[in-house]
């Protein structure tokens, strides 16, 4: 049988809410969004990248935010000494570049499992906690716990955008 990616429940937007939930019911909100624009389609239409040049691809897409939220949530706020997903030394952009090797359905266990630990990382924490950021270019800035909500949604909402593109290209679903 053809492993498809499974259809989602996404949950809906908060409307009320204190300051937490707000943030919290958002991103909820486009991880489930993400994982909708791949309901239903196989390992090699996740594989499909758009259009060319680009090679973006919907389970790239996947891989990067499974990257993204261990990065922000467990690496970076709570200082987990957790090991990276990729080779980055090889390929700065692994988890976009080594799709025609990935296995979509590892990938998806592995963006739910990580979402999981990304909520448990900030978990009881207040969202005025601060952590040093260090940057690339060997900046240092103080963030919150705050900021690393609007960063994500921001970050979910862009790479949405280029979700829909892609899922409309591959089978001419659109939708929120």
């Amino acid at each position: 049988m053809t492993w498809r990616a499974p259809e989602i429940d996404r949950r809906n937007e908060p409307y009320l809410g204190d300051e937490r939930t707000m943030l919290e019911g958002w991103l909820n909100y486009h991880r489930d969004t993400l994982l909708q624009k791949c309901a239903g389609l196989t390992a090699e239409q996740l594989r499909t990248a758009s259009v060319e040049p680009s090679g973006l691809t919907l389970i790239g897409l996947v891989r990067h935010m499974t990257v993204v939220e261990r990065s922000w949530f467990r690496q970076r706020f709570a200082g987990a000494d957790v090991p990276e997903l990729y080779d980055w030394s090889a390929d700065p952009d692994a988890e976009f570049n080594t799709v025609a090797t990935a296995d979509p359905e590892a990938d998806f266990a592995a963006f739910r499992a990580e979402t999981e630990a990304a909520d448990a990382a900030a978990a009881g924490h207040d969202l005025d906690e601060e952590f040093t950021l260090r940057r690339r270019d060997g900046s240092e800035h103080r963030v919150n716990l705050r900021w690393v909500y609007v960063h994500m949604i921001e970050e979910y909402a862009r790479h949405n955008g280029h979700a829909d593109l892609i899922r409309e290209r591959l089978d001419g679903v659109t939708g929120e």
